[in-house]
């Protein structure tokens, strides 16, 4: 009944991934109460708190405080939980965020009249400084950033 108070409380903050996690986290308490226990790995259960996760990293990729505890805390789920629920994924959902901040970067430098420098872009998603930055892009993209930006910006 806790559970459902507090979503109660919350659901007009959530978003619709959020209202659906949510929604689908209360069906599978009442069927633990039910059949005498719980399954947090129902089908239905973790793709929707997956998703759910995925819509609130891509609405802050640019916050430094986004991070794996903020958004678990946010779906009012453990951190534990927000894994499993990214387990059947080829990403853990630190990789999704780090992969997601470097689309976004990538996108940004090879924007039409984009001024902004590698370690602006850096700074912009938060990584650590320009050198790792630089790093992590070259791992994604097998090019630096400002060899990739050249490249694909229009003459």
């Amino acid at each position: 009944m806790a559970h459902t108070s507090m979503v109660q409380r919350v659901v007009g903050g959530l978003s619709p991934a959020g209202a659906h996690a949510s929604r689908n986290a209360l069906l599978e308490l009442a069927k633990g109460l039910v059949l005498d226990h719980f399954d947090d790995r129902e089908p239905t259960f973790t793709p929707a708190l997956a998703q759910a996760a995925k819509d609130l990293a891509d609405a802050g990729l640019t916050d430094a405080a986004l991070s794996p505890a903020a958004v678990a805390a946010h779906l009012h789920v453990s951190v534990r939980t927000l894994q499993r629920a990214f387990a059947s994924l080829d990403e853990s959902f630190s990789s999704y965020i780090r992969r997601r901040r470097l689309e976004e970067a990538a996108a940004a430098l090879t924007a039409p009249g984009s001024p902004l420098s590698v370690s602006e872009a850096a700074a912009r998603w938060h990584f650590t400084d320009s050198s790792h930055f630089i790093r992590a892009f070259k791992k994604h993209y097998r090019t630096t950033p400002a060899h990739y930006a050249h490249a694909r910006r229009p003459a």
